[in-house]
This record gives structure tokens, sequence and C-alpha cells, in this order.
């Protein structure tokens, strides 16, 4: 049960807004702020689990950064509606002390982070992230760290929008190392035992923040991204899409302008990315888009969750018995939650390096521990989350004096 639930109405548009705070350590917590047409309370109260468990996941004893409780917020717009601006204003003007004294927010789904910070600037906020500063003994040297942090850019891409999909990249490709070395020494599962081949090709939906920069780390390692579908349609190429083109024709939605591509593409409809065959399909947009009739549909071996919540219950147990692992979003996307309090709490330099290097070495132990326990990885991956809570939740517990 969450600790805290809000339910707002606009009060010129009608339309609702939703903070949820799943779970509070050190009386904060941290998660996204998303903008969706049909966006609900439910959906934010998973979204809001699931930053516990993301939170959780990635603690590391020895770090400065002691992962905080998990929160979520949603309003039900599309962030495309000429009214979105200012109902997103009015949101936050009325959840303002929430996100003073807990709520650490951030860009998630139809929202960039530049759009949050001008919000937050105009109501009297030096960040959206103000509660979690209170936890840091030098504030003046976090908010530098995280000023020089926000102004890295790599190849033309600010490292903000690079850090969750080059996560998702890595987590897919440990992922199916990992699996491959099991199925070599017959390690047992609950999905078939059949062998997997390592990714040679990849599917993602979804080209923003995470489906881009996905795909980008993705190819560079060697991998054909064979599809990539946008809110436009799909772009299909057997022989591998040109992503660095795809990334300098997009626009600030993630929509890729067809005209500035070379020819030899493949347009089809925007549902089409479940058809085409593929090692890797990365889900990158949005929420429950693979439910039982997709999963029929899907031709790939590994499918990890670079969106929040993209796969239904009921579909991931349907791929598994096919002998298609799922990687949970809150491992595979944890990479651009974490990367902000390693800055901000001072575990790494405000550079790519350090970024790149300390999300390497975070998502190997992660999926080395998770894999370890087979599949599910769901499962496995929500245990060690439940784990790491508990031993949060005994690290910042008073003992009682009289108790030995």
């Amino acid at each position: 049960m969450s600790l805290l639930e809000i339910t707002w109405t606009d009060p010129v548009t009608g339309r609702h807004g939703y903070v949820v705070i799943d779970t509070l350590v050190r009386g904060v917590a941290s998660g996204g702020l998303r903008l969706r047409d049909g966006c609900t309370l439910e959906e934010v109260r998973g979204l809001a689990r699931g930053m516990s468990l993301k939170e959780a996941l990635v603690y590391t004893p020895g770090d400065r950064y002691v992962p905080l409780g998990g929160a979520k917020g949603g309003i039900d717009i599309d962030p495309l509606d000429p009214r979105a601006h200012q109902v997103l204003k009015r949101f936050l003007t009325a959840v303002l002390p929430i996100v003073r004294a807990q709520w650490n927010t951030g860009e998630d789904f139809g929202l960039r982070q530049e759009t949050l910070d001008a919000i937050a600037a105009g109501l009297g906020l030096q960040s959206t992230v103000e509660a979690a500063f209170a936890l840091v003994e030098d504030q003046a040297a976090a908010r530098a760290r995280l000023r020089a942090a926000m102004a890295v850019t790599v190849e033309g891409v600010a490292l903000a929008d690079l850090v969750g999909g080059y996560g998702v990249a890595r987590a897919a490709l440990e992922t199916a190392a990992a699996l491959e070395t099991a199925a070599a020494l017959g390690t047992p599962s609950e999905a078939t035992d059949a062998h997997r081949p390592p990714i040679e090709t990849a599917v993602v939906q979804g080209f923003g923040s995470i489906g881009g920069a996905a795909a980008r780390y993705l190819a560079r390692a060697g991998v054909r991204v064979v599809g990539v579908a946008d809110r436009d349609g799909l772009i299909a190429d057997p022989s591998g899409l040109d992503v660095e083109s795809m990334l300098a024709a997009r626009d600030a939605h993630g929509v890729v302008d067809r005209t500035r591509l070379r020819p030899g593409f493949r347009s089809a409809p925007r549902e089409s990315w479940l058809d085409v065959p593929a090692d890797l399909l990365v889900p990158a947009a949005m929420s429950y888009v693979i439910g039982p009739p997709e999963a029929e549909r899907i031709r790939a071996g590994l499918v990890v969750e670079g969106a929040n919540l993209p796969t239904l219950p009921e579909a991931e147990a349907a791929l598994l018995s096919r002998g298609i692992p799922v990687v949970p979003d809150f491992l595979a996307n944890v990479m651009t939650n974490a990367w902000w309090w390693w800055v901000l709490f001072g575990d790494i330099e405000p550079t790519a390096e350090a970024a790149f290097t300390k999300i390497d070495s975070v998502m190997h132990t992660l999926v080395t521990a998770v894999t370890a326990f087979g599949l599910p990885l769901r499962k496995a991956a929500r245990g060690l989350a439940e784990t790491n809570a508990h031993r949060i939740a005994e690290r910042f517990t008073p003992r009682d004096p009289g108790r030995t």
C-alpha cells in the first residue's frame, strides 16, 4: 500500500494529475513525472512501486549514494496538446510542498527536463531534486557537480539523455552473454533450455532519450538495428539502419524526419515493430504495449524493457513459455535515475567517462547476480531489490537502546 496518493483536478481543463509516494528512505523519495493522454492513478501507482525497486536495486555499500524511496507523478494529457504546458505549471504549483520536502522528480515520458526546470525556477525552486540536497553535507559542491554533469555532451547529445539508454544497451548485452553461458553450461531455468544465439540484430520501439541512446550503443557494440518505431511509424532495414543519421534527424519528441534519411529503408505502420524478426526487442516508449496478443507476434529471442511497465504479466508469462526472457524495466532502465544520484552525492565525477564506467560496472554486477537465479528474471531482480531494501531499512532504523 502506498504511503501517499494525490489526485489533482485541473480547474481549467478538468484534466487529472497524480502523485504517488510508494516508500520513503530518510524522508525522501525519487521518481519522474510523465505526461500521457490516458494516464491513470493505477498506472502511477505501479510506476511508483517500480521506482522503489529501481532505487533499492542499485544499493552498493560504501557508496555515498544510499538509495531513496520510490515515487512517481503523472498527468493525463497529451504532451503535444497546446494546453499541456499550462496544465503542467498548475499541477506543479499545487504539489509544490511535496516537491520541496519529499518528492525528487525529473523528466519522464512526454516531458523534457529543461521544461520542468524552467517551470520549477518560476516557482522558486533551484532544482526539481531539492529534497535530496538536504541529505548532502556540501550542498554547493553537489549543485556544482550536477550543473557540470548536465552541461556535458557526447557527440552532440546531452550526457543526461544518453545514460539511461546506454544502461539499457548494457543490460541487453550483459544478459545475452550471461544467458548464453548458462545455456552452454546447462543451467536449469523455468523457461525452455533452447540455445540462445548472441545478439546480432535488434528492434527498438521508441526513439526518445532511452530508445535513441539504446540504439546508438547497441549499434556501436556491433548489433544491427534493423527496426525503429517512433510516433510516425516503423523504419526498417534488414541490413541495418544508420542510427547516427536518425539521431541527427529526430525532433524533441523522438520523431525522425524521414526526408533527411538515406534511401533504402522500409516504412510500415507503427505497430509493425512487433513483427520484425530480431534477436533483441527493446520496448522503450510507452507502458502496457505488450499484452498477450502482442506477445504472440514477437519474433525476438530476448526482450529488454527500456520503458516503464511495457509488458503485462500475462504477456510475460506467454513469452517465458516460448523461451523468451524479459529483462524487467526496473533493472534495464535504472541508470538514468542512478546516474543523477551518483553525481549529486559525489560517487562519480560529472564526466561521460566516469558515467559510462560506473554503469558498466554496476550493470555487470546486477545482471550477474540476477541471472544466477535463472528465469524469470523479474522474480530474481525483485528478490534482490527487496533484500537490498531490507538492508537499507535496517541501516536507517533507530536501534532500541534497551535491546542487545
